[in-house]
């Protein structure tokens, strides 16, 4: 059998920059009996947020696993809520502690729509495989799959008091179900196009529905069973103006069938949008009496829908109105008229409230009426951004104010250019209209600077200053210590497409769509503001060449300069002469990235035709061809100081490669945020790194040792690693516990699972001496048992490791023993300091601090009534 090569394993450890994705809705949610309107959940990538609105926090993360969240649906009691997922899965999560208990398994392909019924006990959910499920919360199964709809399910509604289910589709029809005989009794037509939303009004005696124009129809419901019993239906409207006479027999809404059971539709008219286009989301608030419903623009349209009492109010008064008319026009013809005649619109009971401007387009609306007729409503933005407004709606002219908007960290455009500092401390990322600058650690924006559309980026070395690339061909310079430009240069007449620095770092090569790459030399010169000196670059030499550069990349060894053209080759030039030396073909479309390994033997492109290319750097022999991704290969880089490699396309996949054995070694599925920035991070990397010290510190030791004997005297000792000496002198057995206690405690684990098995015995070895010595017995005790659950065969197998197992049992038992009666002593000890205390004060233990902790409470509350009034 022949030997395996291990590889690391690459997991997502942080996601940041991004406020909510557009794929999915927002949503108000109630946290711990909080304030209504307050926290609003929305999608990130894969994971769900839980943003204080007020202060601009978030303060909960549901967390998900691969695959992007698609929908969102609050629980009606308010301490659940559902999640959909693109790949088809429902998880319900607590809002209570953010754990997901239940999780269903249903849809082929992802979920566009979830809804609870009234009692939250059932949950529907329709899909982009056109199915609508029903599924049993309580017992946690599925009640029924409704098959019907052509296309993708847009809107399930539950009917509150009826066992009935109406879902929307991009097929356009309306379908009803009888959920106790789980079939379609009734198709509706009457769209001419896709059905994208829909609401309930009037008690549910009424559909309104958004389509693919300006028009919101509304559908009078009439239930047969209740015209059998009472005679006529609750809610009887008459023809509406805005109805198209022409096609009142194609818009009846009704399916072909003659027959009529359960209920009847009848088209009541339309109410018309100011937007031109489709309507992209519809809502109403808790109450039913609010309609807000979008285009793809920044324009939100509210509209009222009139009690029953609010519309014969205004009937009245049309009466009245009319009466006069007709009187007036009597006195003027002087005969006598009829009766005046109002007849009853759909324009009388939906009215429009008003129009609330977003500050850019608008992707998904929520709304919620509070008490003393306060509106709040909720907007997710296109650009990574979330608003929240509110409003009276007993005002005659009610006015939105804007009470928040959540921009923190984002970035509004597309991300273009990503880079990492010297030290991997800062994440540089550049959109179109800004760049910033991360803490890796805390994932907090340190500075923000504006710019101009970024292509390409670097930070210079020293990492006090940072260089752009930009789409007008300009170089920008900004200094991080005070987030100011500091030089604009004209570097290029086209695109600014690649940037790389070169390996001696007293320079930068440039590569442009003006068939140019240009050398330039960072410079110190004084400003002429300020006596002090600031960088620049100044200009030393151009290569001309005769197609579009793409990418430019220097070899380590700063011999060579490779450049991709416009023309599906790279060339290969001398870095001092600038002669040519290769050319590498076969690429059928151009190469979008490329590097060259740490040992300068190969170089690996990829390129627009979806494949990735491994060739010598001798020859310029392509080694193999590999069909790397399902669209362009956009970016490509070496992990240092090996022949692995990481490449990205734009099939929203990362892979990593063996450019030795020409294998592909895993595949990192991303969720392809373009405001979002994603870091993957090598977990026991340092657990490593400290266990190959410890080696290293005890062969000096061991070498020592030997000269001495030799030499017949005792010799100086040999110096330490300056790395122990940075934390205080430690031991170096030490120093591998400290790194081990510095890992999270939800990611211990996943460390260990990691780790390399040639590394497992020399730690069993050291946590046998941390269990002797005392030494963090419990965080020990954890990282042994789980490191024999995962390695059971090979060290039971392996004749070396036993008598440390032996030992290792030995003193595990009498170690926790020991712990557990201190433990004990002490418990024992400080019950009966509070039964003297007790009985000594006649107070109860605590007492006092209880009723401080119940007067703060009191304060804190004052205050956030105090906070809420202003507000």
């Amino acid at each position: 059998m022949g030997l395996t090569k291990q590889y690391l394993r690459y997991v997502s450890s942080a996601v940041f920059g991004v406020i909510g994705s557009q794929k999915a809705n927002i949503a108000y949610v109630t946290l711990r009996g909080g304030e209504r309107g307050r926290y609003v959940a929305v999608a990130a990538c894969e994971h769900v947020f839980i943003w204080d609105v007020r202060k601009g926090e978030k303060v909960l993360i549901l967390q998900g696993q691969k695959h992007e969240v698609t929908f969102l649906c609050p629980s009606p009691d308010g301490i659940h809520i559902a999640v959909g997922y693109e790949d088809g899965a429902v998880r319900i999560f607590s809002l209570l502690n953010g754990e997901s208990n239940v999780s269903f398994n249903g849809h082929k392909s992802a979920v566009s729509v979830i809804h609870y019924d009234r009692l939250g006990a059932r949950l529907v959910t329709g899909s982009k495989d056109t199915d609508v499920i029903v599924w049993d919360i309580i017992n946690e199964c599925g009640l029924y799959r409704l098959r019907g709809h052509k296309d993708i399910i847009t809107q399930a509604l539950f009917l509150k008091d009826k066992n009935l289910l109406v879902t929307s589709s991009k097929d356009s029809f309306v379908k009803w179900w009888d959920l106790d005989t789980q079939h379609c009794f009734k198709t509706m037509v009457g769209h001419r196009s896709e059905v994208w939303s829909m609401v309930l009004l009037n008690q549910e005696y009424r559909l309104l529905t958004g389509s693919a124009d300006s028009e919101l129809r509304a559908w009078d419901i009439s239930y047969l069973q209740e015209e059998k019993t009472e005679g006529e239906p609750k809610v009887k409207k008459g023809k509406t103006l805005l109805e198209d006479d022409d096609d009142e027999d194609n818009e009846e809404g009704l399916d072909e069938s003659p027959e009529e059971r359960i209920l009847s539709c009848k088209k009541a008219g339309s109410i018309l949008r100011e937007a031109r286009d489709r309507v992209v989301s519809m809502t109403m608030d808790n109450k039913a009496r609010v309609i807000a419903c979008h285009g793809n623009d920044s324009i939100l349209e509210l509209f009222t829908v009139l009690s029953e009492e609010e519309v014969q109010k205004k009937m009245t008064k049309k009466l009245k109105k009319a009466k006069k008319k007709a009187a007036k026009a009597q006195e003027d013809a002087g005969e006598e008229a009829a009766e005046p005649v109002v007849e009853r619109m759909l324009k009388d009971e939906i009215i429009r409230l008003t129009n609330i401007k977003a500050s850019a387009k608008i992707r998904w609306v929520e709304c919620l009426s509070c008490v003393g007729g306060e509106l709040k409503v909720a907007l997710l933005l296109q650009n990574n951004t979330v608003e929240t407004y509110s409003l009276k709606t007993s005002d005659k002219t009610p006015t939105a104010n804007k009470t928040a908007r959540l921009t923190i960290g984002g970035h509004r455009t597309d991300v273009r250019t990503l880079a990492f500092s010297s030290d991997n401390l800062a994440v540089l990322s550049a959109s179109g209209d800004t760049v910033k600058v991360w803490n890796r650690s805390t994932l907090q924006v340190i500075r923000t600077m504006a710019c101009d559309y970024a292509l390409c980026s670097l930070f210079v070395p020293g990492d006090r200053q940072i260089i752009l690339g930009t789409k007008s061909g300009k170089l920008q310079i900004f200094e991080l210590a005070s987030g100011s430009l500091l030089e604009t240069v004209d570097a290029h007449d086209g695109a600014l497409w690649s940037l790389c620095l070169a390996p001696d770092q007293r320079g930068i090569v440039t590569g442009s769509a003006d068939k140019t790459v240009k050398f330039w030399e960072f410079e110190l010169i004084k400003d002429q503001g300020t006596a002090q000196k600031r960088l620049t670059v100044k200009h030393t030499r151009t290569l001309q060449l005769e197609e579009d550069v793409l990418c430019v990349k220097f070899s380590p060894d700063h011999r060579l300069l490779a450049v991709s053209l416009l023309d599906c080759t790279v060339k290969i030039f001398y870095t001092d002469t600038l002669k040519f030396f290769l050319s590498l073909y076969g690429h059928k479309l151009p190469v979008l990235c490329l590097d060259i390994s740490h040992d300068n033997t190969i170089i690996a492109t990829g390129s627009a035709d979806r494949n990735v290319k491994i060739w010598g750097l001798d020859f310029g022999d392509c080694h193999r061809s590999m069909f790397a991704h399902d669209d362009s290969v956009m970016f490509l880089q070496f992990v240092p100081k090996t022949h692995l490699f990481f490449t990205a396309g734009k099939d929203k996949k990362i892979k990593q490669w063996d450019a030795d054995k020409f294998e592909h070694i895993q595949t990192l599925e991303v969720t392809l945020f373009l405001l979002t920035l994603d870091i993957w991070g090598r977990l026991a990397e340092r657990i490593m790194e400290a266990l190959e010290l410890y080696k290293e510190e005890n062969r000096k030791l061991e070498v020592h040792k030997y000269a001495c004997e030799n030499a017949g005297k005792e010799l100086p000792p040999p110096k330490p690693n300056p790395i122990l000496v940075a934390f205080g002198n430690v031991s170096p057995s030490r120093y591998v516990l400290d790194v081990i206690k510095k890992v999270r405690s939800s990611e211990l684990e996943v460390s260990l699972l990691v780790l390399p098995f040639p590394y497992v015995p020399e730690l069993l070895k050291l946590f046998n001496s941390y269990i002797q010595q005392g030494l963090e017995v419990e965080l020990v005790c954890r990282c042994l048992f789980f490191l024999l659950k995962i390695h059971f065969g090979q060290i039971s197998s392996n004749q070396m490791l036993l008598s440390v197992i032996d030992e290792l049992r030995t003193n595990t038992v009498s170690k926790v023993r020991e712990i557990r009666d201190v433990m004990g002593f002490n418990s024992a000890g400080l019950q009966f300091l509070q039964r003297e205390i007790e009985s000594k004060e006649d107070v109860m233990f605590f007492a006092d601090a209880t009723g401080q902790l119940k007067e703060k409470k009191k304060k804190r509350r004052k205050r956030e009534r105090a906070i809420l009034t202003i507000a």
